[in-house]
């Protein structure tokens, strides 16, 4: 497949005393890709010299196992000016909200969980110390399931760099734009932005404003995937031409950093005397990618009925064709419209056989405001509201468009465990069943 290149303006943390640099992406999810930030750091036909261009250092990561069929295979070399074993012993460090499923003593509940917005940001803590875990399944050890997190960051990661072994992850931003530095080089992410960083590659996000709130998915399982099309074609949904791959970036900083690695679900650290983030040049088919919902090829019906959410998935992480996703990512992104004739047009009534974990982002829905988020385990029924059904069942049913609606939900087939955060946050509202205690039925023996 061809790739492209585009280029976006930026700003650079001014706390790092870097100038302002003008970023440039590469084009298509699932390339092999090459890049390097000195005109001939890439060996030529091999990836292990006996002596690398500008005196670097080759080094493999590997996300997949070496046999993986090769459509699936992700690793990539990295030609970097020191090699990541120069990063001593780490010690345990401890979190004060972030944790990693299976939660000791929560069991999955069957019941409707509604979060308004985590806004609150305290002045010291950067992104990693504003993560907050909501909800998870399976483990890293198992590697399967997820978590699901929020951030509220007042500061940059000054100094300091996160990698997480444990897990792909998937950063959502809502509020503040994110600049994150990964040893792949730059991406820059707002509101509307997915960003996928593959696991065990180090990274650091800075602020571009006062402060900035989202939401952060860990996916346990195989890596993220474009979903199969089938019936609909070569096209549609997320195109893999507009998923943006960063060009090669690299830090020559000899300043003590502190690296902060997840693995076995527990923090730990270590102190380095320079940025690991110092990949001069890479090849290859694993790396951090963003993509812009706003890209998103809606698909729908056009005739009658409401289609499945599943049109609109982003990208899976499979598990069991039959039971479900370990992890599937979809948007909901302005612009849709709604023709179904002689239907209801709102979502139906559902019992499903995977959880939802829904991050709303902008317009409306229901009674939250965006920031808010939602989970419905397996099998807990779900639907439109008693106001939204006596609305929707009179309404006329003209051509409706949606142009002011952001949403990412997310689906996973292992029922979910909800922390002890999530279950006593001030952020928790009321009791979503009430939404439905002023239902009347509408059921008439003398009348179809």
């Amino acid at each position: 497949m061809p790739s492209r290149t585009d280029q976006a303006v930026a700003d650079v943390s001014p706390e790092l005393g870097r100038e302002k640099k003008v970023l440039r992406y590469q084009y298509g999810l699932g390339n092999e890709f090459e890049s390097e930030a000195l005109p001939g750091a890439l060996p030529v036909g091999q990836n292990s010299p006996q002596r690398c261009p500008y005196g670097l250092m080759s080094e493999l990561v590997s996300g997949t196992t070496f046999g993986a069929p090769r459509a699936l295979n992700r690793r990539s070399y990295q030609f970097r000016i020191r090699p990541s074993v120069l990063q001593g012993r780490f010690e345990p460090m401890q979190h004060r909200t972030l944790l990693t499923p299976p939660f000791e003593g929560v069991v999955p509940s069957p019941n409707h969980y509604n979060w308004g917005p985590f806004a609150d940001c305290s002045p010291a803590d950067d992104f990693i110390d504003s993560l907050a875990t909501m909800c998870g399944n399976g483990s890293p050890a198992s590697q399967q399931g997820m978590a699901m997190h929020v951030y509220a960051a007042a500061r940059s990661m000054k100094d300091r760099v996160f990698c997480n072994a444990d897990a792909e992850m998937l950063i959502v931003p809502h509020v503040g734009d994110l600049r994150i530095s990964t040893e792949y080089g730059v991406i820059e992410a707002g509101l509307g932005d997915l960003v996928v960083i593959p696991r065990a590659v180090k990274f650091r996000v800075d602020l571009q404003g006062p402060h900035a709130t989202g939401f952060v998915g860990e996916n346990f399982g195989v890596p993220l995937r474009l979903p199969e099309l089938g019936v609909i074609g070569g096209h549609g949904l997320a195109n893999a031409y507009d998923f943006a791959i960063p060009v090669a970036a690299y830090e020559k900083r000899e300043v003590p950093t502190e690296l902060v690695h997840k693995f076995g679900g527990q923090l730990w650290r270590t102190e380095l005397k320079h940025s690991p983030l110092d990949v001069v040049a890479w090849r290859g088919s694993l790396y951090p990618y963003k993509y812009d919902l706003r890209r998103f090829v809606g698909l729908g019906t056009v005739t009658i009925d409401h289609p499945d959410p599943s049109i609109f998935t982003v990208l899976t992480s499979p598990s069991d064709p039959l039971l479900g996703p370990n992890f599937d990512v979809m948007g909901i992104t302005p612009g849709r419209w709604l023709v179904a004739d002689r239907s209801f047009r709102p979502p139906g009534f559902h019992r499903n056989a995977v959880c939802e974990f829904i991050c709303f982002l902008r317009g409306e829905y229901g009674f939250l405001e965006p920031g808010s988020t939602t989970l419905t385990n397996c099998f807990t029924p779900h639907g439109p509201e008693t106001e939204t059904i006596a609305f929707a069942r009179e309404m006329e049913l003209l051509p409706m468009k949606i142009d002011d609606m952001f949403l990412v939900l997310i689906e996973s087939r292992f029922p979910v465990q909800v922390t002890q955060f999530a279950q006593t946050a001030k952020q928790l509202l009321g009791d979503y069943t009430k939404r439905w205690e002023n239902f009347v039925p509408y059921f008439n023996e003398k009348k179809k």
